[in-house]
């Protein structure tokens, strides 16, 4: 295997595992958003019961 397409297979390899970096931040930035909305919901009620009781 010659240096340049050694080279050129470790740029492909850099940009997948970029992109899968990538979307699993995302994926996790959406489910630490969600359990942050459920969680934030269920308090804010609960305390404006209180307050409005």
């Amino acid at each position: 295997m010659g240096p340049e397409l050694h080279y050129q297979m470790i740029i492909s390899r850099t940009a997948e595992l970029r992109t899968e970096a990538a979307d699993h931040r995302r994926v996790r930035q959406v489910e630490a958003a969600k359990k942050e909305r459920s969680e934030g919901g269920l308090r804010r009620s609960l305390f404006g019961k209180f307050s409005a009781a």
